[in-house]
């Protein structure tokens, strides 16, 4: 067995062995974070409604805080906040469905039309497409819904929305207790590490509670003012459905960078083919004038001092999050990023001027 009470022996202690050992430090951590990431994608019914609900719950917790600020239970003003949040995403869902159907048949009629008007522009426009090849991608659009493949789609499709239904609840369960006994969660989690560190601990979890809240607040003002400019140049222009393509365009806002304008894109697409080709160009304008609005105004005012991150970190974010869980993964992946730079900087201690708590005391 080697003695390395003298240090290490002369083919580690060069520049190559001391490299090596780092190497095999880095692999080992590098196996480490993707036993994490695999494991956590093993149980995506269940990890993606916790860190939705820890997401939200960051962002409602002040409102928690000021109802029991002025002399409100807990346990009521946990309640208040929980309803609340669930009265304005269900008032949304159902808003939409009923405007959706309520609109339906101008959209069928129009939708024809415009159909028509499309077939026309084709066969004239600037790259002429005919008529055979509009019916053969026709036909390969209908065989493909009569394909026993698009039967095992929709049976995926339907179990799919089951899941759904089941991470909603289990989110929303999860989000009460946050709410309602947040402070003992973290306590107990903390209380498991060394005492040296639940102070640093304590600090990066309040920090990442300001980042998170900060992130949804700010987040939703800016989808909010995406969807109401595209929503009422919509309305304005007579486009069928405005009020629904406004709230997709609020909730792709979510999404940084990329989310408002894929909404917008389906905007566009209703314009083009219920007004014509005009109106779709004056749409184009909006969703690109909101988007500009939001880049060099909404976001440096509302988040610039919470989502301290590179944009092209962000873009990287929401790539590895895509591929890794499709539009839920987008979704995460910029706040969990803020949340690990915001960790990483508490505990290396990079930010200047910060100071770390003292440990608690172990009854505390």
């Amino acid at each position: 067995m080697p003695d390395f009470r003298n240090g290490l022996p002369p083919i580690w202690a060069d520049g190559l062995g001391r490299a090596s050992i780092r190497s095999v430090q880095a692999l080992t951590v590098a196996a480490l974070g993707w036993a994490i990431v695999w494991a956590a994608t093993r149980v995506p019914l269940v990890l993606i409604p916790v860190l939705i609900a820890l997401i939200l719950a960051a962002a409602i917790a002040p409102l928690v805080r000021w109802l029991t600020g002025h002399n409100w239970p807990r346990a009521l003003a946990v309640v208040a906040a929980f309803l609340a949040i669930l009265a304005v995403f269900g008032g949304v869902i159902t808003g939409i469905v009923f405007l959706v159907r309520a609109q339906s048949k101008d959209l069928v009629a129009k939708f024809t039309v415009g159909i028509d008007r499309l077939h026309a522009f084709l066969n004239s426009g600037p790259v002429p497409v005919s008529d055979a090849q509009i019916l053969a991608a026709r036909e390969s659009v209908q065989k493909f819904f009569t394909s026993s493949s698009f039967g095992t789609e929709a049976l995926t499709g339907a179990r799919t929305v089951g899941e759904i239904l089941a991470g909603m609840i289990l989110m929303a369960v999860t989000l009460f207790f946050f709410l309602k006994d947040g402070a003992k969660i973290r306590a107990f989690v903390i209380g498991f590490l060394p005492e040296r560190h639940r102070g640093r601990a304590l600090v990066s979890t309040e920090r990442s509670a300001v980042v998170l809240g900060g992130y949804v607040r700010g987040t939703a003002l800016i989808a909010a003012t995406d969807g109401l400019v595209v929503g009422i140049a919509l309305a304005i222009l007579g486009v069928p459905l405005a009020l629904p393509l406004g709230a997709f365009v609020f909730i792709g806002g979510f999404i940084p960078i990329v989310g408002a304008t894929a909404a917008g894109t389906l905007a566009v697409g209703v314009a083009l083919i219920s007004n014509g080709p005009v109106t779709a160009i004056v749409v184009l304008a909006a969703v690109v004038g909101a988007n500009q609005l939001e880049h060099h105004f909404l976001q440096p005012v509302l988040m610039g001092k919470v989502l301290r991150i590179h944009g092209l970190a962000i873009l990287l974010a929401l790539a590895a999050g895509t591929i890794l869980a499709g539009i839920v993964g987008a979704l995460l992946a910029v706040p969990l990023t803020a949340v690990g730079w915001t960790m990483i900087k508490t505990w290396s201690g990079r930010d200047a001027g910060d100071e770390v708590v003292a440990a608690p005391a172990p009854d505390a």
